[in-house]
């Protein structure tokens, strides 16, 4: 009973560290990506602002659409994945499955930081609009709700899929990628971030979420668990499946 426990507490750190480890490759990933975009910024800002000029235009020549986008930026927005998670962490921590759940919290978590640090080291202006259809506070890159909404989406759809059918799948992240879409629209759409960030915040994302069930995996499979596929699988078929039985 003694040696399991050190096994298993022996696990935990290793596991612990493979998710710290796989933080900082993401972040070593992004920084230069970040440090490009400043070095680059003429022919990146020349493309930003011809997008942001005729989204603009469009708003302002369409109010009714422009409260949709309101509505869908805040109901997809970064608290409402965050709790999403955060709750279906608390669910998996009932079921027994405090790893699986550690594993949602700290991908969340250290995206979140991530896009966060980028913001403070970029410190890229926002759009400035005449009449602005929307506000929002802080630095432009990244967009944080395209951040989230690709950390949520990517999560929840990996927890999910040892739960659905093949074509559910297929389904599961067809939905994952048109949320990540559709708010990363919403916010050039609505003035507040020039496309380029965007687009960083779905390549911090979609980095943070594969550096994170790489490190899962590899855990996995020094655990002596047999070899999975996560993006057809999930990131831990064994335990999600026992969890919802």
């Amino acid at each position: 009973m003694r040696i399991g426990k050190v096994r298993q507490g022996n696990g935990d750190v290793r596991l612990g560290l493979r998710l710290t480890v796989a933080g900082f490759a993401a972040a070593l990933v992004m920084i230069p990506f970040s440090l490009l975009l400043v070095v680059a910024k003429m022919p990146l800002n020349e493309l930003d602002a011809g997008v942001a000029r005729e989204l603009h235009e469009y708003a302002l020549a369409n109010p009714d659409v422009t409260r949709f986008l309101i509505v869908w930026t805040d109901l997809f927005g970064p608290w409402p994945w965050r709790i999403a998670v955060i709750v279906y962490a608390a669910w998996l921590l009932h079921k027994g499955a405090p790893r699986l759940a550690a594993w949602a919290v700290v991908t969340m978590t250290v995206g979140g930081l991530l896009g966060l640090a980028l913001k403070i080291i970029v410190a890229r202006a926002r759009p400035h609009l005449p009449d602005p259809v929307a506000l929002a506070p802080g630095d432009s890159f990244p967009s944080g709700h395209t951040v989230t909404v690709t950390l949520g989406a990517g999560v929840i759809v990996l927890l999910v899929l040892p739960m659905l059918p093949r074509w559910g799948r297929v389904v599961a992240w067809a939905v994952a990628c048109l949320l990540v879409l559709s708010v990363g629209y919403t916010r050039i759409a609505l003035g507040v971030h020039w496309l380029s960030d965007v687009a960083g915040g779905i390549v911090l994302g979609a980095a943070v979420v594969a550096a994170m069930v790489a490190a899962f995996e590899t855990w996995r499979r020094d655990q002596g668990r047999r070899p999975a596929s996560p993006p057809l699988e999930g990131v831990e078929p064994e335990l999600v499946k026992a969890a919802h039985e």
